[in-house]
């Protein structure tokens, strides 16, 4: 996948990444380490939960999000260097699920100051494998522009 500079970005462009499929395991596994909640750690108490049923913590969707786009959904060179943003997880991830990103730039803004490099603004929406939204991030990037020469 070529490495794409600030130049090479326009406003509406579109990028979908591969899958990652999620099972309880995984989300029994980050939970423990990250975010141990009954809901993320056991069957049991999560059917009790709010959740009603084992959910994988949104921190956890947003690590595999991260993942997703960094191998496969959008190849800035120099990396995903993120400057802020928003987060949503309008509904859980589940073990089963199979996600995949969607990304389109909403706006391109070259940098006045620091004439190297801009800033872009990207809505990633992370999807299970019905269409469902499962997480929205809106987030600023920092991209470079192309090296002289």
């Amino acid at each position: 996948m070529a490495k794409l500079y600030l130049e090479d970005f326009s406003v509406g462009q579109r990028f979908t990444s591969a899958t990652h499929q999620i099972d309880a395991d995984q989300i029994k596994a980050f939970a423990l380490q990250f975010d141990p909640q009954p809901f993320h750690l056991d069957e049991a108490q999560a059917q009790a939960s709010f959740f009603h049923g084992l959910a994988a913590s949104g921190w956890h969707t947003a690590s595999i999000t991260m993942s997703l786009l960094v191998k496969s959904g959008m190849p800035i060179a120099g990396g995903l260097i993120g400057a802020g943003g928003e987060l949503q997880w309008p509904r859980p991830v589940r073990p089963g699920d199979i996600l995949q990103v969607e990304s389109e730039v909403l706006e391109i803004k070259p940098s006045r100051s620091k004439p190297e490099r801009g800033m872009i603004t990207v809505k990633s929406e992370t999807r299970n494998q019905n269409g469902e939204v499962v997480q929205i991030l809106t987030s600023r990037m920092l991209v470079w522009r192309k090296p002289a020469g």
